[in-house]
């Protein structure tokens, strides 16, 4: 397990708006979360058992789900939904999950959307919100995007807080990634020290699985899915011709678990390259040299690669950050084409190579089934701790529960692979590739 996965030394107590003390309306279940029931962050027996012999706590998240006692009264509250950045399967299903579970469960009908991201907030771009009922949300998740719509950037916390304040919303929920779920804790611990009553919720969102102390995001197994068939397409196509080479450039900026469970699922992959794990290009046991003895001995090759990986060959050229701040990638899939045609050229080699890049269809699908589910919970467990008095946290999943978990901590790092755990070394004996490092 590595370091920070343990537990030790992090802050995991989760701020509330104040003691909740009206009966909750849910009827349809009899079985409510005690404050006091935790998910252990790290259940290794052995971790547990020494945390024993020291008589100190085994760190632990908050279970999520619907408590007796609720902070808001239903009749009088005033929500809101808002998302932020890039697109990703499933957004809609979540949205649409919040407002019935808001309005069929606790009976609160004031719920808005928040047009254009934290752009929705700020009046100089005359965004109007919009009203969002069972009616209008019935649909929607059978498409991808975000009804809402969304944009990058940052805004002023002070305003977006005005904005909330103005209309008197109790409840924000913030769908987004690393940089929308910072927002979303600026923008709760403004309302707390204006003293404004109001709950800021979190629901992960990141196509590229990336968030720490996170197991999973919506999202992420329909990314896969899709995936997965571009490598098989990619697959055929590079065995259709004489040293065919099929090269798939997929999404993963920091962290390349898609590139690795869409190869696994796949198994047709010969290459993964992902941002964790360095590799050479040239020399004899570079890349390029291992991608000539694959070429030799089978024929055909098919290269994933993950969008962050290979970045030491871009360092030399100016860095740009994107509206969110992040640092704008250097394009290793054309860098790899390229590359990879000047070395056989110069070898008088003939390859067929087929590049596909599919990055904004498959954020752009709606989600499968097993997102749609996986979205329904978040938004329902989102939705229970927002009407409990909840704030300044997230919704995530972790060892297989629903937790709360404070928004700092989610965002003091990226999840990324771990290079020495099973996962990667699943994708080593997949593909068979070689360590590629001189």
């Amino acid at each position: 397990m590595k370091e920070g996965a343990r537990g030790e030394g992090i802050d995991t107590k989760i701020s509330t708006l104040g003691k909740p003390g009206i009966d909750s309306p849910v009827k349809s279940t009899t079985i409510f979360i005690d404050e006091t029931e935790r998910v252990l962050i790290n259940t290794s027996l052995k971790y547990v058992q020494s945390c024993a012999g020291k008589k100190t706590a085994v760190p632990s998240f908050e279970l999520a789900g619907p408590r007796k006692k609720i902070f808001f009264d239903p009749s009088k509250t005033k929500c809101g939904v808002v998302t932020c950045g890039g697109l990703c399967p499933g957004i809609n299903d979540v949205i649409r999950s919040i407002v019935l579970e808001l309005y069929f469960m606790y009976g609160v009908e004031n719920i808005y959307g928040i047009p254009y991201g934290l752009q929705g907030f700020i009046p100089k771009y005359k965004h109007s919100f919009i009203e969002l009922t069972p009616f209008f949300v019935e649909h929607i998740h059978e498409f991808g995007g975000t009804v809402l719509g969304s944009s990058r950037g940052a805004q002023n916390i002070a305003e977006i807080v005005d904005a909330i304040e103005r209309v008197n919303m109790n409840v924000v929920f913030f769908i987004g990634g690393d940089g929308t779920l910072k927002a979303a804790s600026a923008v709760a611990r403004e309302a707390l020290a204006r003293g404004f009553k109001c709950s800021v919720i979190g629901i992960p969102k990141t196509i590229d699985n990336d968030i720490n102390f996170v197991s999973k995001t919506f999202g992420f197994d329909t990314a896969v899915e899709e995936a997965r068939g571009v490598i098989q397409c990619a697959h055929v196509e590079a065995k259709g011709a004489p040293f065919g080479i099929g090269l798939v450039k997929l999404m993963g900026r920091d962290s390349g678990f898609i590139a690795a469970n869409a190869a696994l699922a796949s198994r047709d992959a010969n290459f993964v390259l992902v941002p964790e794990e360095d590799f050479d290009l040239d020399g004899e046991r570079g890349f390029l040299a291992s991608l000539e003895r694959r070429l030799q001995s089978r024929g055909h090759a098919v290269i994933v690669a993950a969008e962050g990986a290979g970045q030491k060959y871009f360092q030399d050229l100016p860095q740009k950050s994107d509206a969110s701040g992040n640092i704008r990638k250097g394009d290793i899939g054309l860098f790899l084409r390229d590359r990879i045609e000047e070395y056989f050229h110069s070898k008088d080699i003939e390859i067929n190579l087929k590049y596909i890049d599919p990055s904004y269809v498959i954020r752009s699908v709606p989600a499968n089934a097993s997102d749609s589910i996986f979205c329904g919970f978040l938004a329902q467990m989102a939705v229970h701790a927002g009407m409990s008095g909840k704030t300044d946290m997230l919704i995530g999943l972790w060892n297989n529960m629903y937790v709360h978990m404070p928004i700092a901590l989610s965002t003091t790092s990226r999840k990324k692979i771990d290079i020495e755990g099973p996962l990667w070394m699943s994708v080593k004996e997949s593909t068979g590739q070689p360590i590629m490092k001189n």
